[in-house]
């Protein structure tokens, strides 16, 4: 398994990648919106694109559908929680550094965090009755977990076996999709008592407790 050249920087994207990347996250804000006004049944592109001050050209440029647009609000998040993880120095154990970068990532410690586990809460709600919606949710977990593998195997060592690498990768992926799913369902602050971060650690230990390659780390 290729050794993961870590999550890219902004300053490393072109100009026209920036601008790429600023128009999909526009697009997905302005889909969210309308999402949480409306409901997804009765919201169209149009008004998508509309809101977001692009043409509907622009807009299927992007995205296959109205659902397919708020995928990268609902990738952030694992975006956020698998740059963090890159950053974990040689050595750490690696349970210690899935749930502290999970902890991290969910801890919603300003208010842009606060705002992305709005949207995140929205979408999983609207998700539980649109299966177009829900099966993006799906499709961003199982990219989040292809590309969370080479991350995990960097700080697993050479030697770890790359079966243990993909379900340690497949378990952490599922451990933050439960626990955002079950905080969804309820009105619980995003920090403090229920919190998606307290969730996720009682999540992560439930299911890697098995797990040889990060049961030998605790």
């Amino acid at each position: 398994m290729s050794q993961p050249s870590g999550p890219r920087p902004t300053a490393s994207l072109s100009l026209t990648e920036r601008r790429k990347a600023a128009t999909q996250l526009d697009i997905a804000r302005a889909a969210a919106e309308l999402f949480a006004e409306k409901g997804p049944d009765d919201t169209t592109a149009e008004e998508i694109a509309g809101r977001a001050g692009v043409a509907l050209r622009t807009f299927y440029r992007y995205f296959r559908s109205k659902q397919d647009a708020v995928g990268p609000l609902l990738s952030s998040g694992g975006d956020r929680w698998r740059a963090l993880l890159a950053e974990t120095g040689p050595g750490a154990g690696l349970a210690q550094a899935l749930e502290s970068a999970a902890v991290a990532s969910l801890s919603a410690p300003d208010d842009a965090a606060h705002e992305g586990m709005r949207w995140t809460r929205g979408l999983l709600r609207a998700a539980q009755h649109d299966p177009a919606l829900r099966a993006v949710w799906y499709r961003v977990n199982q990219e989040s977990e292809e590309k969370l593998q080479p991350v995990v195997a960097r700080l697993a060592g050479p030697d770890a076996d790359p079966l243990e690498v993909r379900l340690v990768a497949a378990a952490a992926t599922d451990a933050i999709r439960v626990a955002l799913e079950t905080w969804a369902t309820t009105d619980a602050e995003a920090v403090g008592e229920d919190s998606p971060a307290r969730l996720v650690v009682r999540c992560l230990r439930e299911l890697t407790g098995g797990l040889r390659l990060v049961a030998h780390g605790r």
